[in-house]
């Protein structure tokens, strides 16, 4: 860890702390004033749909303005999104509010870039580590957001409007911040490989696939479970504030391995550590199906923290060795792109299962993701062991 390394730890805090009350809020702000109710969890889909469509836009002001640059137009974005949700909340406007997250988006295709900007400020020495201790910054959302949410909920007339307005502060802090970094030039091409290799190429490789799977999948998963979490504690007549608590723990979870992910990924190598990480998605699941109390909505979600984090912590390791540093934009921006795809569709399905079909299908649903992860998973490891062993 150094100076940069601990503000852009910190910035993954704020930027987290950003989502995590997006995720707390959005879905009963939706329900509350949704034309149906299976529309509730547009808001939170808008926002991850507005992050895939941004990723060629963020790849490009990546290009131009630097890293510095674009992670401060993402902040900007943030700020202004905030206000105009607060006032899509008062005014009661559900459709500027899906349109208002949508630009928000923006913000969050940036920021899904922190954990890549880690490893180039750490160099050659541990980029993993970086990456895993950047992640851990997350922890700052899992305190935080969630006491955002509930803290500011009726701190104007209209609930939850005055949450939004602490998000313009939070982003207002991360831009302070942001400023006193200083991140390393882009690396420039080698001579005669002009930009690198065309992205179909690099998107070919065995390793880039099975990294943007499992990234795109564990995240989907944890967000059709996450997003329908406060939706369906309230359908079981769970209070707001035990909601908030498991959002917490959730996110406790997501970052609070991050201190020793890198260590583990270091030791074990990437794929075992996301193994580990399809089955702790298994043991949510059969802990979500057994009941609807507290508890058990508490353990299932800080265990898909956990899972999360070993699959995504491990796949952006592993998409580390598939492309090289001319190529970061293009290759970044296309793993982003998958991610943000796969949130989309968990999104609106989360909000339409959980309202339709109910908690338990939901969690029926989500184990097709998990073992397409775990296919994926023994597929690369096979190749590999075959390759080891024709090269020995």
């Amino acid at each position: 860890m150094n100076r940069n390394l601990t503000l852009l730890t910190l910035c993954q805090g704020l930027f987290m702390t950003n989502n995590v009350t997006f995720i707390a809020i959005n879905g009963l702000v939706g329900l509350a004033l949704a034309p149906l109710g299976w529309m509730a969890t547009l808001p939170v889909m808008a926002y991850v749909v507005g992050g895939a469509l941004s990723t060629g836009v963020v790849a490009k002001t990546q290009q131009r303005f630097g890293r510095k640059g674009s992670f401060q137009a993402g902040l900007v974005v943030a700020l202004l999104s905030a206000l105009l949700c607060a006032y899509a909340a008062i005014t009661r406007n559900f459709w500027l509010l899906c349109c208002t997250t949508l630009v928000a988006g923006y913000y969050n295709a940036n920021a899904n870039l922190y954990r890549f900007a880690a490893a180039e400020l750490a160099g050659s020495t541990a980029p993993e580590k970086a990456v895993s201790w950047v992640m851990a910054g997350g922890l700052l959302g899992a305190v935080v957001g969630p006491n955002l949410a509930a803290r500011s909920r009726d701190l104007l007339a209209t609930p939850f409007a005055g949450a939004y307005l602490a998000l313009a502060g939070v982003a207002l802090l991360a831009l302070v911040v942001l400023s006193f970094i200083q991140f390393p030039a882009a690396a420039a091409a080698k001579a005669g490989l002009a930009g690198g290799r065309p992205l179909v190429q690099i998107m070919k490789q065995p390793v880039f696939i099975v990294a943007a799977a499992a990234g795109a999948l564990s995240y989907g998963v944890m967000n059709l479970l996450m997003a329908a979490t406060p939706i369906a504690m309230q359908q079981c007549a769970l209070p707001f504030a035990d909601a908030a608590l498991v959002l917490q723990w959730h996110v406790i979870g997501m970052f609070a391995p991050g201190f020793f992910t890198g260590n583990l990924i270091k030791r074990f190598g990437a794929l075992p550590i996301m193994g580990v990480g399809v089955v702790l998605n298994l043991v949510c699941i059969a802990v979500a199906l057994s009941g609807a109390e507290l508890h058990q909505f508490l353990v299932a979600l800080f265990v898909l923290g956990v899972g999360w984090n070993f699959l995504f912590t491990g796949s952006t390791a592993l998409s580390l060795t598939a492309y090289r540093p001319e190529e970061r934009d293009r290759a970044q921006g296309a793993l982003n792109f998958c991610v943000f795809a796969t949130l989309a569709v968990s999104s609106f399905s989360s909000g339409v299962l959980v309202t339709t079909r109910g908690w338990a299908l939901l969690n029926y649903g989500s184990l097709v993701p998990v073992a397409l992860t775990a296919v994926a998973l023994v597929w690369l490891a096979l190749r590999l062991k075959t390759a080891r062993r024709a090269i020995a």
